[in-house]
């Protein structure tokens, strides 16, 4: 397949429709029909169903645009690393996070660093760790931000200065918000939302110990503070879940008792040699943390 195809396909992905796909890629309606027919062939499956209005993916097509998108992001990526000179500190960085306080460390960093180097560009994806860990994979990103605990044998990691702390976000109308710490037994029939992932599922289970069977958890999610906030006012029901700086005007947080916490890594993978800004920024991460402990490069 070439990049040129794969950037047609896109375009008909999102535009949704033959005939405005066409005018954006700059092509015949009937070149672009032939392209797909082609790239279908070549590929043995259906990648569109076609309708007299528009055309939709497959699903095999929605996983042929994810990995599409991956593969265009990382020529894309690698074109601009090679293009910039070695005098100059330039290019981008992509970096993948969580949602943890750590992030406001290193957005400090990348501000004074951007602030020296004016010349380099960053790019931010937020996601939860096995998510950053694909696109750690795959390429697209240079370093992720991961909330322990997580697997980490294949990369090198600097430890992250801060501690991430689980708490109780409730409603400061709700009988909770009068504690000054929660205990398992205070959630047993209390409605709650919490994290999917499943390592963090794990070590709240076992913070719960034998209440774990009582508990009622009504939703799951991924990421996004502000819809679990949002949920919590709406009294979908309480959330478990890390502290998090701003204002919940009529939201708190309690902690747990005993507490639970996890640690945070910034990761890159062992066998990937790194353009010479990402390891000038790794440099200057581990300068302005000093970070020296054992595991730690």
């Amino acid at each position: 397949m070439e990049l040129r195809v794969l950037k047609y396909f896109l375009t008909v992905a999102r535009e949704e429709n033959i005939t405005r796909a066409a005018a954006l890629c700059h092509v015949t309606q009937p070149t672009l029909s032939r392209q797909l027919m082609q790239m279908e062939e070549e590929l043995g499956v259906k990648l569109f169903h076609r309708g007299r209005h528009n055309i939709l993916l497959t699903e095999e097509g929605m996983f042929l645009r994810r990995r599409a998108q991956e593969i265009i992001d990382l020529t894309e990526k690698t074109e601009k690393e090679l293009k910039h000179s070695e005098e100059v500190v330039s290019g981008e960085i992509y970096i993948g996070s969580g949602e943890t306080r750590n992030m406001a460390v290193l957005s400090e960093l990348m501000a004074s660093f951007q602030k020296r180097y004016p010349e380099v560009g960053f790019h931010l994806y937020t996601a939860i760790a096995d998510d950053v860990k694909e696109r750690l994979e795959n390429g697209s990103m240079d370093m992720g931000l991961l909330l322990e605990p997580v697997e980490i044998s294949r990369y090198h990691f600097m430890r992250m200065p801060f501690e991430e702390r689980y708490h109780l976000l409730v409603r400061r109308d709700s009988p909770l918000a009068g504690k000054e710490k929660i205990v398992p037994a205070d959630l047993i029939g209390v409605p709650l939302i919490a994290a999917e992932r499943q390592s963090v599922r794990n070590q709240l289970e076992n913070w719960f110990g034998d209440e774990t069977e009582s508990l009622q958890i009504v939703t799951a999610c991924n990421l996004s503070h502000t819809n679990m906030a949002m949920m919590v006012e709406n009294n979908v029901g309480a959330a478990i879940t890390l502290e998090i700086t701003g204002s919940y005007e009529n939201l708190c947080f309690r902690p747990l008792e005993p507490e639970v916490a996890s640690g945070c890594v910034l990761v890159w993978k062992k066998d990937r040699m790194l353009s010479p800004t990402v390891a000038k920024f790794l440099a200057y991460i581990r300068e302005k943390i000093n970070v020296d402990r054992p595991g730690n490069l």
